[in-house]
């Protein structure tokens, strides 16, 4: 854990995410979440991930639809030779 001996620099992070362009697709992830912590409740999503049926890379939102996987599934997507996602 790095910040255990001093406080996280929120504020300094979220500047950075917001300077890189990821704010917009962290802000869906969360709401992705919350959408299924309404439905399902927190507990059901211990040790899972949220994923969405049409990845936000490739254009999808929450409104395509959200599912429970388990990490290792959602996490290993088939790549390009290049590196990139197909």
């Amino acid at each position: 854990m790095p910040y255990v001996n001093k406080p996280r620099p929120y504020k300094k992070e979220y500047e950075q995410q917001k300077g890189r362009g990821e704010h917009p697709d962290r802000m869906e992830r969360q709401r992705a979440r919350r959408k299924v912590d309404a439905t399902k409740g927190r507990a059901a999503r211990q040790g899972k991930d949220v994923a969405h049926v049409k990845a936000l890379s490739k254009g999808g939102s929450n409104k395509d639809g959200v599912r429970l996987e388990a990490p290792s599934k959602n996490r290993s997507f088939p790549r390009k030779s290049d590196g990139s996602m197909k």
